[in-house]
């Protein structure tokens, strides 16, 4: 049985497996692509635009996240995705405004913040301006990496900003006119950034008031991405489009996006939001790796032996987990869960959906 719980933020939806006390089965834990790419499906799985793992942490943070886009692909980071992961340990764990934590990413140490009025202001960390380290082979100018793409045959001014994940950022006059999908398709890929990227158009409406559509790295099209509205305010700021503090809107909603003196933390504050908590149907569920799926020997026969299993044992152990699968119906996995998923969503209700 795997429980999960379904979070958005702005649009950008989540799966959230719980791992924390290491519960998780190396097969969830590091799993395939091919089942978060299942998993992920909005027809043949639960649908959502990732999948994010709760886990123990390996340093000095509170829990580490890892994060894998709907093609099975494992993100640095994703500004949307840790405020929801930020959203559901608040609302597992009955944590109060002000309450802050820190994550483990691959970007780094994240902290985010619960507010008073719900939402998560999240410390994004220092955007990266060296174009080594987001990585990307276009030429810095004005600490900016920058310059012009033909793509199509249409030069394109781009700059690229790193926040964990690498992004470019490109100004265009009129965001509906644009061929978006055949721009942000071929930029993702472009070679100029060799472990890919996210791409972000930007509309400029004012100093403090930004506009972009996504073209996210690894899943397409999405409603809003957290990081890419950070690397948005940060190159826009050093091309002198913007203020230190601005308002992005996407096409899920607005972030509220500050770099204070231009240096240092990049500050995200912007909603999450739970919607709905679930059970995976064992079909759905990768097979257990053998060394986490053997039954303890004395749960079976007690066996006075030190050596390995024989694949006889494994054999019987795989038998004995799938015929407790088979004898076990889903509605009976969902009542044993219901009691755990009912008090969490009792405590969202009873603190007002903060």
């Amino acid at each position: 049985m795997l429980q999960f719980s379904k979070y958005q933020g702005l649009g950008n939806d989540f799966l959230i497996l719980e791992g924390r006390q290491d519960q998780l089965d190396v097969a969830i834990s590091d799993p395939d692509p091919n089942w978060v790419r299942r998993i992920c499906d909005r027809r043949f799985g639960v649908g959502g635009d990732g999948v994010i793992l709760a886990l123990p942490p390996q340093a000095d943070g509170d829990l580490r996240m890892r994060i894998f886009n709907a093609d099975g692909t494992e993100a640095e980071m994703c500004g949307n995705g840790i405020r929801c992961l930020a959203r559901y340990l608040a609302d597992t764990d009955g944590e109060a405004p002000g309450c802050r934590w820190a994550i483990e990413t691959p970007a780094g140490m994240i902290r985010p913040e619960l507010m008073t009025n719900g939402q998560l202001r999240v410390d994004m960390g220092a955007p990266f301006l060296e174009a080594t380290s987001i990585p990307t082979t276009l030429e810095p100018l004005g600490g900016l990496p920058r310059g012009s793409l033909e793509i199509d045959g249409v030069p394109l001014n781009v700059a690229s900003v790193g926040m964990g994940n690498p992004h470019v950022v490109v100004p265009v006059d009129d965001l509906s006119l644009i061929p978006f999908e055949q721009w942000g398709a071929a930029l993702e890929v472009h070679p100029v950034f060799p472990a890919k990227t996210n791409v972000h158009f930007l509309k400029v409406h004012s100093r403090h008031r930004l506009e972009i559509r996504v073209w996210e790295r690894g899943a397409g099209p999405t409603l809003a991405c957290g990081t890419g509205a950070c690397a948005t305010l940060v190159a826009a700021v050093l091309l002198d489009l913007a203020d230190e503090q601005a308002e992005v809107m996407l096409p899920g909603g607005p972030l509220l996006i500050s770099w204070p003196g231009r240096r240092g933390s990049v500050l995200m504050t912007g909603p999450a939001e739970a919607v709905f908590d679930g059970v995976i149907t064992p079909e759905l569920v990768p097979a257990p790796s053998p060394s986490e799926s053997m039954v303890q020997p004395e749960a079976i026969t007690p066996v006075e032996t030190t050596s390995p299993p024989s694949p006889e044992d494994e054999a019987a152990a795989l038998a004995k987990v799938q015929a407790f699968l088979n004898d076990t119906s889903l509605d009976s996995m969902l009542n044993l869960a219901s009691d755990s998923l009912e008090q969490r969503t009792r405590s969202r209700f009873e603190r007002g959906g903060s």
